[in-house]
């Protein structure tokens, strides 16, 4: 289980209502820490972030900690909302949890902690930080590795990738060694009501609602035809703009059996799909720009010109497949060991891991 080895320490831990947030709390606090909860207010559309605000805040008086709201939505806004809005409008899919981390969470919130006199920031994601030094200690440089979340139905690591590196030794993951049932017996040991609440689900802080018809009051739609490879209508669809590769449901298949979206043809609003077994479901080569690195040993390789083994994902949830990659001009190319069914998508990410699952870093993925 995840401790903390070294003296008291002022930590901030980004409380979100969930059990999962709360239980960090309650471990830094357990061992000795002085702890305060901070909720921030983003961009909310389902009208819940009050009631998300008042669960956090019944925590700290819970667990007996100081609790601040930091108010972001103006900010949230610019540097998410807009972010992805725009990228749907010019027909990418971006991924607006990696944005929310890197420039929100352990963006904004991290930098005002920091002021704060915050030795770290802690937050209730499903991953770990590993010292590359026998001791830890909090030491501002690139002493720390990201890795996995020991639950590999809850890893949080591939939203995790575009955090500047040398943050990580002053970022924890309390329970990034647990699963989430060890985690809700924590939250009814502490006392926590949120032992028994359910998971949130939907976009980092704009909460639960229908993300297609959010796009459909922000971005132009309207119906078309889907069509196979030879350009037969099998179908019709409600924007071209609202699909993603891949994406077998949600548009009318007159076809008789599953079809995968492969093309989305904006200029003529028209969805191209093929049948399973395909060969255009399977995947040769991609490539990827807007590069981090998080292992400096990796950024020298493969800068050198080298090409890397790596595991690497493209979706959340996916399983890791392994790849080789290399880098260009500001460029990775990333070619699969074989023909998986990858649908790697412009405007997601594609996350570079090593075979204990500690994190190279990662690019986004381009046309």
């Amino acid at each position: 289980m995840f401790f903390l080895k070294q003296k008291k320490l002022k930590i901030c831990v980004a409380l979100s209502g969930g059990v999962d947030s709360s239980v960090a709390a309650y471990l830094l606090k357990k061992q000795g820490h002085d702890v305060f909860g901070v909720f921030v207010r983003g961009y909310n559309v389902d009208g819940c972030q009050d009631r998300e605000a008042h669960d956090a805040r019944r925590v700290a008086e819970t667990l007996q900690i100081p609790f601040y709201v930091f108010d972001f939505e103006k900010e949230y806004y610019n540097q998410v909302v807009k972010y992805m809005l725009d990228g749907y409008a010019q027909g990418i899919t971006p991924n607006p949890d990696v944005v929310c981390n890197s420039e929100i969470k352990f963006g904004l919130l991290y930098e005002a902690a920091m002021k704060l006199g915050a030795d770290a920031v802690a937050s209730g994601h499903y991953a770990r930080t590993k010292s590359k030094t026998k001791n830890r200690k909090l030491i501002i440089g690139n002493n720390y590795a990201l890795r996995a979340g020991k639950d590999n139905n809850k890893d949080q690591s591939y939203f995790l990738w575009q955090i500047p590196r040398e943050r990580f030794s002053r970022i924890l993951f309390p329970i990034g060694d647990l699963k989430k049932k060890k985690v809700r017996k924590f939250a009814q040991q502490a006392g926590l009501f949120t032992a028994t609440k359910k998971d949130s689900q939907g976009v980092c802080f704009l909460g639960k609602f229908s993300f297609v018809d959010f796009l459909k009051q922000h971005i132009p739609y309207g119906p078309g035809d889907v069509v196979d490879i030879s350009g037969k209508k099998v179908g019709t669809h409600d924007g071209v703009l609202l699909y993603t590769l891949g994406q077998r449901h949600g548009f009318i298949n007159t076809a008789g059996h599953e079809m995968f979206v492969v093309k989305r043809d904006i200029a003529s609003n028209t969805l191209v799909v093929v049948p399973e077994g395909h060969e255009l479901l399977s995947c040769a080569q991609f490539h990827a720009t807007n590069a981090n690195f998080l292992d400096e040993k990796f950024e020298e390789k493969i800068k050198q010109g080298h090409v890397v083994s790596v595991l690497a994902r493209v979706r959340y949830r996916q399983p890791l497949f392994k790849a080789r990659v290399s880098f260009s001009n500001g460029v990775f190319t990333v070619h699969p060991s074989r023909a998986y069914k990858l649908f790697p998508t412009e405007g997601q990410s594609v996350v570079f891991y090593d075979k204990r699952e500690t994190v190279f870093g990662g690019g986004v993925i381009s046309g």
